[in-house]
């Protein structure tokens, strides 16, 4: 008797796959874990050090937070080709969730004096973790390809229920008890992660088991050749560096944003000439190319939450809400806590929407994102020209980060989702890798922006991300309906 063919939607919950469950709780103790250290990070490096911070220059810790913010997604793109071609998606999560649990326990334990190696060690497993995950709720969608987007927002709430708990819980033990404690409960949801994902993994049937691409033979000699003369590579540039060039962090961080935007152009190039017998597949990727720039700069406007508005909320905001005064780090609750209140909603809308033929198509939906981040740095301009007075009141920031929401909702669940159905099909995880690399472009760019925050003033400051973004909006209309002949949605 043969086996019975595996279908997630074979056992669902309100309309979807119980696998996705799996992946949803795996997602939220990691965010909580990601959150909840990112919420104190640029706090603790601002922080006298005679109070335990770090007692660094607001430029220069958000300079740092910015590359650190970027290496995390540009890691998703070796992570994403060892998913593929090495461990499988499955194997690889979870390799990467225990590298992620030891650089919080590290940062927990040592503080600042390990603050370096904590950050290297996040940001190689959440490397590994990230686009494995979403290749995951990809394959579970290939069997209902129509309920993509919704799939992938209801899992995007997954994302948001962790980052809302996270700088609630952290951000208070950080910022009241001590940064350490703050540190640690981070490590905590990371092991919790891992222990929900071992549980559950068998729900998932074949889906991630096996790579996609292996590596056979002669291609796995090559890699072989190719890591060792890397960390030779590696090894030899820090010698260098330490014996002859004495390179500033300033140089350092600009050098590594320099290789941050040649890798993602490097591979859309790679991609283009690899498909350029296969019409059809050569066009899906250069609507991915066009969406890829799109979402990096609404990326380098959006992720200005963690540096310089969070610096904004510490030093220039009168934290109150009715009279009861809460830590700065609980703001970047309000985002997730948003997102978990209208993401089934946007689900419900672009159900509705598809059923009746009347969903608008994806670029659109980018340009509505663009757009709405450009009008929360317009608000943020009016809330630093109040704060010349004095601090200005919480509700400017809520207001920013309110309207940021409905733009996020527009353009990442659905971007997820576009990145998965534009992939070549033997390159799913990687594609999803250089997916997340869109915001480690807006990042890094964004940390390059952000050292001029204290010489630009912060009205023309946060009025440049504006003008950044609205641009951006302009120029996806313009060229929706070309996008759209290319790849019908």
């Amino acid at each position: 008797m043969s086996a019975i063919p595996y279908n997630p939607f074979d056992r669902t919950l309100v309309g979807q796959p119980r696998a996705l469950a799996t992946l949803f709780m795996t997602e939220m103790w990691e965010r909580f874990s990601y959150y909840g250290m990112r919420a104190l990070l640029v706090l603790f490096m601002i922080t006298p050090t005679s109070d335990g911070g770090m007692g660094f220059s607001a430029p220069k810790a958000a300079g740092i937070y910015a590359i650190y913010v970027a290496l995390v997604y540009l890691t998703p793109l070796p992570g994403g080709w060892i998913g593929d071609r090495l461990l499988g998606a499955r194997r690889t999560v979870f390799v990467g969730g225990a590298i992620i649990a030891g650089g919080h326990i590290v940062l927990a334990i040592f503080g600042g004096a390990g603050l370096f190696p904590a950050l290297a060690l996040i940001i190689v497993g959440t490397g590994l973790l990230k686009p494995n995950m979403t290749a995951m709720v990809g394959g579970i969608y290939t069997y209902k390809p129509d309920l993509r987007d919704a799939g992938f927002s209801i899992y995007y709430m997954g994302i948001n229920l962790g980052a809302f708990l996270a700088p609630l819980v952290c951000g208070y033990l950080g910022q009241q008890v001590s940064w350490e404690l703050g540190f640690g409960v981070a490590a905590l949801g990371m092991l919790i992660a891992l222990v929900q994902y071992a549980i559950g993994i068998r729900g998932l049937g074949p889906i991630g088991a096996k790579p996609e691409n292996p590596l056979v033979g002669a291609e796995r000699r090559r890699f072989g050749i190719g890591v060792i003369i890397a960390a030779a590579a590696a090894v030899a540039l820090v010698i260098v560096d330490l014996r002859f060039l004495h390179l500033s962090s300033e140089a350092i961080e600009l050098l590594i944003t320099i290789v941050i935007v040649l890798i993602p152009i490097a591979w859309f190039a790679r991609t283009l000439r690899a498909e350029r017998g296969n019409t059809e597949s050569r066009n899906k990727v250069l609507v991915l190319l066009v969406l890829f720039v799109a979402a990096a700069v609404f990326w380098l406007v959006y992720d200005q939450a963690g540096s310089t508005v969070a610096i904004f909320a510490q030093e220039d905001t009168n934290n109150t809400l009715f009279g009861w005064a809460f830590p700065s780090s609980w703001f970047q609750s309000v985002n997730p806590l948003l997102i978990i209140a209208l993401a089934p909603v946007m689900a419900v809308i672009w159900t509705a929407l598809g059923a009746r033929g009347k969903q608008p198509g994806t670029p659109y939906k980018f340009c509505g994102g663009l757009f709405l981040v450009a009008v929360s740095m317009l608000v943020m301009v009016f809330a630093a020209h109040a704060a010349i007075d004095g601090k200005v009141a919480a509700l400017w920031l809520v207001a920013v980060f309110a309207i940021q929401t409905v733009g996020e909702l527009m353009l990442s669940p659905v971007g997820m989702a576009a990145a998965t159905r534009l992939s070549p099909p033997d390159r799913v995880s990687q594609t999803l890798g250089v997916w997340f690399l869109a915001t480690s472009v807006g990042d890094a760019i964004g940390g390059r922006i952000a050292v001029y925050y204290d010489e630009l003033g912060q009205q023309a400051f946060f009025g440049l991300l504006g003008v950044i973004a609205l641009v951006a909006a302009i120029v996806v209309l313009a060229i929706a309906k070309p996008l759209g002949r290319l790849v019908p949605d």
